[in-house]
């Protein structure tokens, strides 16, 4: 009798595994996903699917999404076109394989691409947006990745303005290298300068008042100069050719209020400085001038590195502009160099006063042949005013700059 039940029983469990054929295969997730393609608003998703099962779930959205908010497709193929994206932001993918109405995959881990940054237009559009010199909102003043944000070693003092200077090169150019100077630009080469005031130079997150943004713009071998004036709101700036008059109010580092009736220069007055030989010209960015460690790192050699300047291997090789900052630097270097940042554009063979003064006050300029010694009574009375068309600078500023000034009355007043 065992034997017999023995028996029944394991032809009852041989029946039972007859019946696998009523089990569902597992379905398995996608694999390999990758983007290729990508513009600044499109990207092609792709992947494989271990299952052959010819449909597919493709959810997608800004980096960050929760599964279930973001976008979904229904897709009969391995491949998909995702199309109105955002520029220059991260998309997260997740892709679940339909083997059957029953039978769904498990999502994919998260794939992330990032869409192509806009080009920086190299022209005089109405609004500053729509140069694309700028990611995100433009109030941030964050650079596009496209631009190269520099700073000079000894800088040019307007009303206490705080600046931000950028350079922004046409695809697949490089400035050349061309001595200590000025490098060679290629056309639509973009040079902007941001002019603005902390609120509180004592606590930065108190935001910021943004007054213009100066472009420099090489189209056809010429430079061509234009001035944005941003609103009150902060979120857009004009092209704008009059200038103007805005009333700036700010706590200095010191914490004391100050305040400026800043004045946005006209064409015509950015003409005046930014002129050589009647040709528009650059002022700051001369290698020289760059030449020096932001963040740890050199300028010159960090624009190497970002393949933007070529026919210059080794930074030390070109000369040091002093910061005229340095007090462990010796009274002369600082005041030429003060001089040659602040007055030396227009003082200079080919500048604004060449024929009205006998001043030459580039940095590099012999001191004998700077006639600094017999203009001294000169520059002594007119960098200490501020009358119109007498007090230096002519333009560009209309207070005076006290650090400057205390450091030139006692270089002059040091000379024999």
């Amino acid at each position: 009798m065992k034997k017999l039940s023995f028996l029944f029983t394991f032809a009852i469990i041989l029946c039972s595994c007859n019946n696998d054929d009523d089990l569902i295969a597992a379905c398995d997730k996608a694999t390999n996903i990758s983007a290729t393609n990508i513009t600044t608003t499109s990207a092609t998703i792709a992947w494989n699917d271990p299952n052959n099962a010819g449909s597919y779930f493709v959810e997608y959205g800004i980096s960050g999404f929760a599964i279930g908010s973001g976008t979904t497709l229904i897709e009969s193929n391995t491949t998909v076109d995702l199309q109105n994206l955002l520029p220059e932001t991260t998309y997260d993918v997740y892709v679940q394989v339909v083997c059957n109405t029953d039978n769904l995959s498990m999502y994919t881990n998260v794939y992330s691409f990032t869409t192509a940054t806009l080009p920086v237009v190299p022209e005089f559009k109405p609004n500053l947006s729509e140069l694309n010199l700028f990611s995100g909102n433009l109030g941030d003043l964050q650079p596009s990745p496209l631009a190269f944000n520099y700073d000079l070693n000894t800088k040019l003092f307007t009303d206490y303005a705080t600046k931000q200077r950028l350079i922004a090169l046409p695809e697949g150019e490089k400035m050349m290298y061309n001595g200590d100077g000025f490098p060679l630009f290629p056309d639509n080469t973009v040079i902007a300068k941001t002019f603005y005031y902390n609120n509180d130079e004592t606590d930065l997150s108190q935001g910021k008042k943004i007054i213009e943004t100066r472009l420099l713009i090489k189209l056809n071998g010429a430079w061509e100069l234009g001035n944005y004036k941003w609103n009150e709101s902060q979120t857009e700036a004009v092209l704008d050719t009059e200038g103007a008059v805005v009333p700036v109010t700010w706590i200095d580092a010191e914490g004391a209020s100050q305040s400026v009736n800043y004045e946005i220069p006209s064409s015509t007055d950015c003409f005046t400085c930014h002129s050589n030989n009647s040709q528009t010209t650059p002022i700051g960015p001369k290698l020289r001038t760059m030449n020096f460690n932001v963040n740890g790192s050199n300028q010159l050699q960090a624009l190497i590195d970002n393949d933007m300047l070529d026919g210059l291997s080794d930074p030390s090789t070109v000369s040091v502009l002093p910061d005229w900052k340095d007090t462990s630097l010796g009274l002369n270097r600082r005041a030429r160099a003060y001089l040659d940042i602040n007055c030396a554009h227009c003082h200079i063979e080919g500048g604004f006063c060449d024929t009205q003064s006998i001043l030459r006050l580039s940095y590099e300029t012999d001191y004998v042949e700077s006639n600094i010694s017999e203009r001294r009574n000169s520059i002594l009375a007119r960098i200490q005013n501020t009358i119109p068309e007498y007090g230096m600078p002519l333009i560009g500023t209309t207070i005076l700059h006290d650090e400057g000034v205390s450091l030139l009355v006692e270089y002059i007043n040091s000379l024999e």
